[in-house]
């Protein structure tokens, strides 16, 4: 099996891809109202930057989400029938000339996404626990003034229009089963994952918003199949790119900045490893839930066709796991040879 991964520069508000071009968009945006993006949204727009230095925290907000609802409508064109979009994003807290408040930003996106005409599905609370004791701002120890410390994010999920529909007893979709168990723990609307800190060896951010491998590689394995492409139009460090690789799809990734594009070769250098290592865990664990499932005494009841184990549904019996060979650079980005996991 082969994949390619094309990586553009270019504005997310104008992608270059063709309607109903991609099955998945996986992405998270720059946050409206966190400050480490106030330059980027000022940039777009300098009604922004004139908002916030007036102190107008709800006109600065509503034109931030003006710049992203572009995006949206882009998404709305590419996405295939059926296709389906998952954005990350958080909620932000600010003190401006007009006091402190919290800024909804997944409730904004929501409306406008479902505004482009996408229907919102049930979302993920993603919760990063964080090490510090104080987990709440404001007054102290003493009533009434102290606000709760956002340690969430959401993962908005929306699919454009009726359900996706693939051929009848197509490979490649029974191919990228999940085990049901990990069904169980995917489709929880509460996953509590830690953050991932990007080491960008040439300075290129002072920190990363970036999300962690394992936020991308579930939802694509969730919501595609082999073959499948994933949209990122706002690719920063390129974790959408290398999760797509790692699973067996293919990927577009856009961003504004043409530095952050260099830094993906080192990453999907790592391609080969990461993929090895994720499906030999995710086999290991089968293993060890197959036998604590027969030591409580139920027995899976149907057999895996391509390993020496047991599987709990029909759906799984075809399961097959890829591992990433080769990575090599083309004119746009980077070709994946995958090999069967025995």
């Amino acid at each position: 099996m082969e994949t390619t991964h094309r990586v553009r520069t270019g504005d997310a508000r104008t992608l270059e891809c063709p309607d109903d071009s991609v099955e998945l968009v996986v992405t998270s945006p720059p946050y409206p109202m966190i400050e480490m993006w106030d330059d980027i949204f000022t940039e777009l727009d300098p009604a922004i930057g004139a908002a916030l230095d007036d102190g107008d925290g709800d006109r600065a907000f509503t034109l931030m989400h003006e710049v992203l609802d572009a995006v949206w409508a882009e998404i709305e064109r590419v996405l295939v029938p059926g296709g389906i979009a998952c954005i990350n994003v958080g909620d932000a807290t600010r003190s401006l000339e007009d006091g402190f408040r919290s800024y909804p930003n997944h409730a904004e996106i929501t409306d406008r996404l479902t505004d482009h005409g996408l229907r919102a599905l049930p979302d993920i609370l993603w919760r990063k626990p964080t090490n510090s004791g104080a987990k709440f701002m404001g007054s102290g120890m003493v009533p009434p003034n102290a606000y709760p410390t956002l340690e969430h994010e959401h993962i908005l999920v929306f699919r454009n229009g009726e359900r996706r529909r693939l051929e009848p007893g197509a490979d490649r979709r029974y191919e990228s089963a999940y085990f049901w168990e990990e069904r169980n723990e995917w489709f929880s609307d509460l996953w509590e994952l830690p953050g991932e800190t990007q080491n960008l060896d040439d300075g290129l951010r002072d920190r990363s918003g970036a999300f962690p491998l394992t936020v991308p590689y579930r939802l694509i394995s969730m919501f595609s199949v082999y073959g499948d492409t994933v949209l990122d139009p706002f690719l920063g460090t390129g974790t959408t790119t290398l999760a797509a690789m790692v699973a067996g799809r293919n990927s577009v990734g856009v961003d504004r900045d043409p530095d952050l594009l260099t830094a993906l070769e080192d990453r999907v250098a790592t391609a080969p490893e990461r993929s090895r290592t994720i499906a030999q865990e995710r086999l290991a664990d089968h293993r060890s839930w197959v036998a604590q499932r027969r030591d409580d005494g139920k027995e899976p009841g149907y057999e895996a066709e391509q390993y020496d184990f047991a599987v709990n549904t029909k759906q799984e019996q075809r399961i097959q796991f890829y591992a990433v060979d080769t990575v090599t650079a083309t004119d746009d980005g980077f070709r994946a040879v995958h090999e069967p996991i025995e």
